[in-house]
């Protein structure tokens, strides 16, 4: 609860010295309607509880008594704290509870609403499952691409010449990954790897000393993963750009390309125009149907070109 006062600029009202020792693990709030009546066969005890207005002109309507036994009640061992909106004085057996029970009170000037949104948000984040897999985060022309393959392959300088073209650079050599909702991942660097580059031969760089602040970014969705391999002649690659695969990262489908290495080939160029071309997919317009299209067209008109001839 210490981290979370500071984070979301929180006001302590009282049991500042119990915040280190109180720990929150689900990232749902509760707003204590039908508790403040009596009501706690359901209470979720295990949440942050979250008074705004409503609650507040409710509870003032309550006996000195009446809200002393309810705010007593709401005070168990494994409640993390009560938070206040809108800068609101809370009732003082709120206060007087807290204070017996060991519980912090916060206070936030945003409205409720708006406090609620903010915190949900920033709790899971703070909660999500976590994995750490081995490959390269870049951002290019506003997509996460996650490069993937063997050691060695030349993942950390394609990143490198990605970055000197414009592009950025959230993760290097491992990224930590979480999923955000039901259709999202966002990949981050570790806290000791945050701007860095392993180039061999070089060492260690710091992408965001040698090329600026613009050149980096925290963290990012990851929208596709292109793994890259050497090239097989004997292996079958996709040349049309029909393929659907996919690499499931929790219980979200990222979608996934693989791109043979090869002397000669430009890799960055290449991952380049791969993130363009899923973009322009993403926003209606498939190359691939394009071609398939015009193709058809071209049968079709070749077939009555023929029965023409034959006719004629």
């Amino acid at each position: 609860m210490k981290d979370f006062a500071k984070d979301n600029d929180l006001t302590v009202l009282v049991g500042e010295e119990y915040l280190d020792s109180k720990r929150v693990y689900v990232s749902d709030i509760s707003r204590p309607g039908l508790e403040l009546t009596g009501y706690f066969d359901y209470y979720p005890h295990e949440r942050i509880q979250l008074f705004g207005m409503t609650e507040i002109s409710f509870a003032n309507q309550l006996t000195p008594d009446e809200r002393l036994e309810v705010f007593t009640k709401m005070c168990t061992e494994s409640t993390p704290v009560f938070l206040i909106s809108r800068d609101l004085t809370p009732p003082k057996e709120l206060v007087e509870a807290a204070e017996k029970n060991k519980m912090p009170v916060l206070i936030s000037k945003l409205p409720t609403t708006r406090l609620s949104s903010v915190i949900t948000d920033y709790l899971d984040y703070k909660l999500a499952e976590r994995q750490s897999i081995h490959g390269v985060l870049v951002e290019i022309y506003g997509t996460g691409i996650l490069l993937t393959g063997n050691s060695g392959i030349g993942k950390s300088e394609t990143a490198l010449e990605l970055v000197q073209r414009g592009h950025r650079l959230i993760a290097d050599d491992r990224v930590d990954v979480f999923q955000q909702d039901e259709k999202t991942i966002v990949g981050e660097a570790p806290s000791i790897l945050k701007h860095l580059l392993e180039i061999r031969g070089i060492g260690i760089v710091d992408v965001m000393n040698l090329f600026g602040v613009g050149a980096v970014r925290q963290s990012t969705p990851v929208s596709l993963i292109i793994n890259l391999e050497n090239w097989d002649p004997k292996a079958s690659y996709d040349r049309l750009g029909s393929a659907d695969d996919y690499q499931t990262i929790f219980d979200v489908d990222v979608p996934k390309m693989t791109i043979p290495v090869k002397v000669g080939r430009n890799l960055s160029i290449i991952i380049e125009v791969a993130a363009m071309n899923f973009r322009a997919k993403n926003l209606g317009f498939d190359a691939t149907k394009v071609f398939e299209n015009q193709l058809t067209e071209l049968i079709e008109q070749n077939k009555q070109n023929n029965q023409g001839d034959a006719n004629s």
